[in-house]
């Protein structure tokens, strides 16, 4: 199988790392000293089940000099998703399949809108992982898992095939019995930690140990609850709960993605997690005070670290 990884960071770095590790052909995606150094020294990978290098077939920033892929694997952020929806567009074929694995909720409807729904398969991930330094990606906590699921959730011939692959390259994963209510429930749970943790640049511990931060923490979930029915995904209270009882398991030392990246003046992925639910509530005319009020104090700082890039 011809695979190309789109993004070597946390998610694209450790599961395409693995994927690397087989027989198949598998080509990454990368930029600037990242790819030159991963050319150079092959992709190290620092986890907490043990590190090893893998050496891709080929690695580019160059997405026309790839042969056809019979599967992408799409790991950047949810806000770079469109334009790399446009950038494989060229070199896909008809039973190509594209696979998102980051946060957001809304992923397979961006890539749908640029490749049509043919392509698209629905997915997430669970680990915690990030690039260390140049050609060195850092698996610091969960166990790493992919779930996936064709979009309508039929077991199709393609996804049991896909099952297989990711079988060969030893990482635990899933096929979804309704991946849209898998991914909504990674979304719960991403969002309501996300934008308070930017608020409040507080690592898991000290945001648990405050009622006050744990009580605006609840809000937020439950409005993404309220729309999340409005939409017709299927979540419920549990789900909700089953949040809150992550969280206190959560090292305490934790920190999201999104948060880090504000806090460390970088764009993030705000338009995608609270911005999401604003934009989406307006629609369905659901209330969303407290989503509304953690994205419009953090927009202010998403815009002048988008200005700087």
């Amino acid at each position: 199988m011809q695979i190309v990884v789109y993004g070597i960071g946390g998610v694209g770095g450790y599961f395409g790392g693995k994927l690397a590790k087989t027989n198949h052909k598998v080509t990454f995606i990368a930029r600037g000293r990242h790819l030159e150094a991963i050319q150079k020294n092959g992709l190290q990978v620092k986890s907490i089940y043990g590190d090893f290098v893998a050496a891709p077939n080929s690695v580019t920033s160059d997405v026309r000099s790839i042969e056809t892929p019979d599967l992408v694997l799409v790991c950047t952020k949810s806000w770079q998703v469109s334009d790399v929806a446009r950038d494989i567009k060229p070199i896909l074929e008809e039973n190509t399949m594209v696979l998102p694995l980051q946060n957001g909720a809304d992923n397979a409807d961006k890539l749908m809108e640029v490749l049509g729904g043919k392509h698209v398969i629905g997915g997430l991930c669970r680990i915690i992982s990030f690039i260390e330094s140049p050609g060195v990606i850092r698996h610091k906590a969960f166990h790493p898992q992919v779930m996936f699921g064709e979009l309508d959730n039929e077991k199709s011939e393609r996804i049991q095939h896909l099952k297989k692959i990711f079988d060969e390259a030893g990482f635990d994963n899933l096929i979804a019995d309704d991946i849209g209510a898998a991914v909504w429930k990674k979304f719960l749970f991403i969002c309501t930690i996300s934008g308070i943790g930017a608020l409040t640049r507080s690592e898991m511990g000290g945001m648990r140990e405050n009622p006050f931060v744990m009580d605006i923490m609840r809000q937020t979930a439950s409005e993404i609850l309220l729309l999340a029915r409005a939409k017709g995904i299927n979540l419920t209270q549990k789900d909700v709960d089953a949040v809150f009882e992550g969280i206190a398991k959560q090292d305490p030392h934790t920190t999201a993605s999104m948060q880090r990246d504000i806090m460390e003046g970088k764009p993030s992925e705000l338009e995608d997690f609270n911005g999401y639910v604003v934009r989406e509530a307006i629609k369905y005319g659901v209330d969303v005070p407290v989503n509304e009020f953690i994205y419009n104090l953090l927009l202010l700082q998403e815009k002048r670290a988008r200005s700087k890039y």
